[in-house]
């Protein structure tokens, strides 16, 4: 059964507007009562029978009982006219947003971003404090199934992708598409659950990225997009702090989908203790690829899932070797430019040492690959 996607609910309240008339504190003509004479569709309101130059206050209430208040913006003391009439823009447009279920929230903070082990590539260091902000972070890696439920939707709305998506099941996660297909995909769920896109074609953010191969620009507080890569590995780490994985610092095949690589009858990596050399033996079974259902495993303290394993997620940044050495400390996004983007999490077909939450490799934006997948962000706040 395909997962039901996130609309915003709209609504267009009369916020009981027949009883704002209770709330106009005025002296009427000849005694009488103030009489709204019309509320129009593009929310103003006109009401008559007031006092010529008395000065008049909108009030509304969510009942008719009340409580009565004037603190919504824009709901003024107004100067009535010659001809004993009012006229006020009252609220009226209501638009209530969530987050998905299947989205966590990843708080803004502070973390070590880097190997602290000193046992991984050298770009991997050095360990430096990088800032980021508050996000949402998809639980899960993209499944086949919501890729497949985006991507229709977007092949008839305008879109085009490079690769169709592959899965083993639909409930696996979705693998063989590049770096642009995921990007626009993020901008086709965005549009999809009517909200804003996140990456356009054009400095001045007005023509969304819908086909091609592009660098694109990225409004920010947009929709749907790929973490970047300082965001990945923060939510990665799951409230931990120098940790070689999500959970800790050794891995099994109880707590990932990787491959166990042994030399001379055991784990080349003293980190691995897994009891049983190759593949995971519950996926691997079937053709390739050996991944598994999103969620198999333990969450890490976020409640993210497969943070580690599974298939490589692509991050939003351009690789850059030494770009640790700059980088700033507050909210990084990568280099400006550059030939690859950053792969993160490592595979089912990866060893130990590419699991680890500061392992960073690069890919080909323009190649897909059978171990290649990715997860989404959301910023809180967006439009």
């Amino acid at each position: 059964m395909k997962r039901q996607s996130f609309h915003p609910a709209r609504f267009v309240l009369p916020l009981i507007l027949a009883t704002i008339s209770l709330g106009l504190l005025n002296s009427s003509v000849s005694g009488q009562t103030p009489v709204i004479e019309s509320f129009s569709q593009n929310g103003e309101l006109t009401c008559t029978n007031l006092q010529p130059g008395s000065v008049a206050m909108v009030e509304w209430a969510p009942t008719v009982n009340g409580p009565w208040t004037n603190t919504w913006a824009g709901l003024n003391p107004l100067t009535v006219d010659s001809n004993g009439t009012i006229r006020v823009q009252v609220p009226m447009f209501y638009r209530v947003r969530g987050v998905p279920a299947d989205m966590v929230l990843i708080p803004a903070g502070e973390f070590q971003m880097g190997d602290t082990f000193t046992e991984g590539a050298s770009d991997e260091r050095p360990v430096h404090t990088v800032y980021v902000s508050a996000f949402y972070m998809d639980r899960t890696e993209v499944t086949a199934a919501q890729w497949d439920e985006v991507y229709q939707w977007a092949i008839g709305h305008g879109y085009s992708f490079d690769f169709e998506g592959s899965g083993k099941a639909p409930t696996h996660p979705v693998h063989s598409i590049n770096w642009h297909d995921a990007v626009k995909w993020c901008n086709a769920r965005s549009e999809r659950a009517l909200r804003a896109w996140a990456y356009y074609t054009d400095s001045g953010l007005t023509q969304p990225y819908r086909t091609g191969k592009v660098a694109p620009y990225v409004r920010w507080d947009g929709g749907y997009r790929l973490p970047t890569e300082a965001e990945w590995e923060k939510a990665a780490r799951g409230w931990l702090s120098g940790k070689r994985f999500p959970w800790g610092d050794t891995i099994t095949h109880s707590q990932a989908n990787y491959w166990s690589y042994w030399e001379s009858g055991r784990p080349y990596y003293t980190y691995d203790l897994n009891a049983t050399e190759g593949y995971h033996p519950t996926y691997a079974t079937g053709s390739m690829p050996y991944t598994s259902p999103v969620g198999s495993f333990s969450a890490n303290g976020y409640g993210l899932y497969d943070m580690a394993g599974n298939v490589w997620e692509w991050c939003w940044d351009w690789f850059s070797g030494s770009y640790y050495s700059s980088s700033p400390t507050s909210d990084s996004r990568g280099p400006g430019s550059g030939s690859y983007r950053v792969l993160r999490g490592g595979g089912w077909i990866s060893r130990a040492w590419y699991c680890r939450a500061a392992d960073r490799i690069y890919g080909n934006p323009d190649c897909g690959d059978s171990n290649l997948g990715f997860r989404a962000v959301l910023p809180p706040g967006q439009p």
